[in-house]
C-alpha cells in the first residue's frame, strides 16, 4: 500500500509543482487533507484487495500534495528567499510525527481496530488539519498580497544563474534520490540490521526508538545555527553522517547507540537540505516547479527501495546489503562534494 502511495505521489509531483507555481500553495494544501481523508475512509471500508489498493492511490494523491516536497514548494512560493527558516521549522515539528502517531495508532488498533483507526485519522484530517490549513494559508496569502500591492517583491531576488545548470540539477536529483533510497531501506529494515549485529529484539527496538530523537536533535541544531552557512553544508553534513553511521555498522563497530545517533542525525537534516539547497541554488521564482521535478525520482526511489532492500537481504544476506548501502552512502558523499565544487563560486558569494 505504502509503495503504491509513494509511486502515485512521485508521478503527480511535477504537476503539483506547476500548480503551486501558478496558483500558490493554497489549493494543493487544502486538497491534501481531502485526498488523505478519502483514501483513509476507503482503506477502512475496503472489502477486498482491489478497493484497498485504489484507496491507497487516493492516499498517494494526498502524499503528492502534502509531503515535504509539496509543502516546501508552497513555503518557497509564500516566503521566497526567507523560506529557509519556515522549512526548518516544519521539519522540526514533522520529526515528532512518528513519536506521536505510532503509539497513538497502536492504541487505536488495540482498542477499536485498524479500520476505525483509519476513520479516526480521516476525521482528524477533515476536522482539524483542514480548518488549520485554511486559516494559516489564508493569513499568509493575505500578507503576501499586501506586499505585492505595495510594490514589494515578496519572493526576493534571484541568485545569479550558474554554469552547467542542467548538469547541476541532475546531480542534485541523484544526491537527493540516493539519500532518500538509502534512508528508506535503513528505516524499514533497521531492526533486522541491528539483530544481525547480535542484539536482542527488545534492545534493537529500544535503539530504534532513538532514531527519531536523533533526527529532531540534529534539526534543532540546524534551526539554531543553520542561517550562518549555505544550505549545501547541511547536505554535506547529512551525507557524511549517514555514510559514517553505515561504515561503522558495516564494520561491526560495537557502539550501536553512536551509530543510531550519527545516522539518525544525518537522515534528519537531509530533509532540510532537500528543501533549502534547491532554493539557494536556483532561487524562489523557479523553486516550486523544480521541487516538483526533484520529488519525482526521489519518491519513486522511496517507493521501490524497501522492497529492493528485502530482496537484497533475501538473496545476499544482511552483511552484503549493509555493505552495498555503505558504498552508496560513500558515493553520495563524493557526489555532494562534486556539486560543491561545481557551485563553489555561487556558494562563496551566498555565504
Amino acid at each position: 500500500g505504502t509503495s503504491i502511495g509513494l509511486l502515485v505521489a512521485g508521478l503527480i509531483s511535477p504537476q503539483v509543482g506547476r500548480i503551486i507555481d501558478r496558483h500558490g500553495g493554497r489549493p494543493v494544501l487544502l486538497a491534501r487533507s481531502i485526498f488523505y481523508a478519502a483514501g483513509l475512509i476507503g482503506v477502512g471500508l475496503a472489502p477486498a484487495l482491489p478497493v484497498y489498493l485504489v484507496a491507497w492511490g487516493l492516499i498517494g494523491l494526498g502524499m503528492g500534495t502534502g509531503l515535504y516536497d509539496a509543502v516546501f514548494a508552497a513555503l518557497g512560493r509564500m516566503y521566497g528567499t526567507e523560506a529557509r527558516q519556515p522549512i526548518t521549522n516544519l521539519t522540526l515539528f514533522g520529526g515528532f510525527a512518528s513519536t506521536i502517531c505510532w503509539p497513538l495508532s497502536a492504541f487505536m488498533i488495540e482498542h477499536v481496530g485498524w479500520r476505525y483507526a483509519c476513520f479516526l485519522y480521516a476525521g482528524l484530517h477533515l476536522l482539524v488539519a483542514l480548518p488549520l490549513q485554511m486559516s494559516v494559508v489564508r493569513r499568509v496569502s493575505m500578507q503576501a498580497d499586501g506586499k505585492t500591492a505595495a510594490g514589494e517583491d515578496d519572493r526576493g531576488a534571484e541568485p545569479a544563474r550558474i554554469d552547467n545548470e542542467i548538469l547541476i540539477f541532475g546531480l542534485l536529483a541523484v544526491v537527493l534520490s540516493l539519500a532518500a533510497g538509502i534512508g528508506s531501506i535503513v528505516v524499514v529494515h533497521l531492526l533486522i540490521f541491528l539483530q544481525a549485529r547480535g542484539v536482542d529484539f527488545a534492545i534493537a527496538v529500544g535503539l530504534g526508538t532513538l532514531f527519531g530523537p536523533a533526527q529532531v536533535g540534529a534539526r534543532v541544531v540546524e534551526r539554531l545555527f543553520g542561517n550562518r552557512y549555505h544550505p549545501i553544508w547541511t547536505m554535506i553534513a547529512s551525507c557524511s553522517l549517514m555514510a559514517i553511521g553505515l561504515l561503522l555498522l558495516s564494520g561491526n563497530f560495537p557502539m550501536l547507540l553512536l551509530i543510531i545517533l550519527l545516522y539518525g542525525a544525518g537522515y534528519g537534516i537531509s530533509w532540510i537540505g532537500r528543501g533549502t539547497l534547491p532554493l539557494a541554488l536556483f532561487g524562489p521564482l523557479r523553486f516550486p516547479r523544480l521541487m516538483g521535478k526533484l520529488a519525482f525520482p526521489s519518491l519513486i526511489v522511496q517507493a521501490l527501495a524497501p522492497s529492493a532492500g528485502a530482496l537484497l537481504i533475501e538473496a545476499n544476506g544482511v552483511n552484503a546489503t549493509i555493505g552495498l548501502l555503505t558504498v552508496l552512502a560513500l558515493l553520495n558523499v563524493v557526489l555532494i562534494g562534486v556539486l560543491w565544487l561545481m557551485c563553489r563560486a555561487q556558494i562563496s558569494a551566498g555565504r
